[in-house]
């Protein structure tokens, strides 16, 4: 299983997959041998059905902006303007899935199979062992990801203090082969930490926050992380694909570039993005329904670079 948490690499890095053991603040500095490479396990591969569960209160508007990242992943090259979400897939595609002999991957969202829990029926401070449980409800089958979604009044097991999104596989009471994702809405509880850089940074260089592109800081933090565990689910499912360092406590396609979204990033500094004339959102991907999002940055096991749509 891997975590989404925050570390300092050299100065600092704002995102960074993990599980719970590693510390939110951490100096290291990976070794040349110590690169990201294929383990020879399985990754995920054909037609990905996706469900959701949502923990909370969502508005449709919200929702939409996550239904309108999923669809973009796959989605026709002339749905969307380019840069694109699904150049970004596609990338995963080319560095990670065709070497393994599982290109043409797509990611279908499941209509039927969205589920919604207003009532927070586990209360509103959640173990990760009940995120498990809600990713078995949302009901992901063999070789599908079960997505959860928890809004900013729920608390979760290690939210904030050691990660900000975490992805596993074979939930208890979920069918074998299945994974899941679960991702917080920040914006109440650590948006400087989980929602950066639409949002001040809790550590480090302190600049001025990014308008984020949907006018949604909270959810438009929550695609970025969900943008991580996605790439993350498929290319390291069952922690034996595709990871760097400790398989309890990778770093896998995105998170081996932590806080890197376009050319020239920095700590602190997002990278070079295009902002959008009307509404003065920062992004690097364009999305289905004119949707645009700020996706990490993948990275390059072959040149051990991080590659940036922009």
């Amino acid at each position: 299983m891997a975590s989404l948490v925050l570390v300092v690499a050299m100065v600092l890095s704002l995102s960074q997959l993990s599980v719970g053991s590693r510390r939110l603040m951490e100096l290291y500095i990976p070794p040349p041998s110590d690169q990201l490479t294929d383990h020879h396990g399985g990754v995920l591969s054909g037609d990905i059905r996706v469900t959701t569960l949502w923990y909370g209160s969502f508005t449709s508007a919200q929702k939409s902006i996550v239904y309108d990242f999923l669809l973009s992943l796959t989605a026709a090259p002339s749905a969307t303007a380019t840069p694109s979400v699904g150049q970004w897939w596609g990338t995963i595609d080319q560095l990670y899935l065709s070497s393994a002999a599982a290109s043409g991957t797509r990611v279908l969202l499941d209509a039927r199979t969205q589920v919604s829990d207003e009532a927070y029926s586990l209360g509103k401070s959640l173990t990760l062992a009940q995120l498990e449980q809600l990713a078995a409800r949302a009901g992901a089958k063999k070789g599908g990801i079960a997505l959860v979604f928890t809004d900013e009044n729920v608390a979760v097991e290690g939210f904030c203090s050691s990660r900000c999104g975490k992805h596993g596989s074979a939930a208890p009471g979920a069918e074998v082969g299945s994974t899941y994702i679960w991702v917080g809405n920040a914006v109440k509880q650590c948006p400087g930490q989980c929602a950066w850089p639409f949002a001040q940074p809790l550590y480090g260089p302190q600049g001025a926050p990014l308008v984020a592109p949907n006018g949604d800081a909270g959810m438009d933090g929550l695609v970025m992380v969900l943008a991580s565990m996605v790439a993350g689910t498929v290319t390291n499912p069952y922690r034996d694909g595709f990871y760097q360092g400790s398989k309890d406590a990778p770093l896998e396609a995105c998170t081996a570039c932590p806080g890197v979204y376009g050319s020239g990033a920095y700590p602190g500094f997002p990278g070079s993005l295009l902002v959008d004339q009307t509404t003065g959102g920062s992004y690097n991907a364009n999305g289905v329904n004119g949707r645009k999002y700020l996706l990490p940055a993948l990275y390059n096991p072959a040149t051990s670079t991080c590659n940036t749509l922009v």
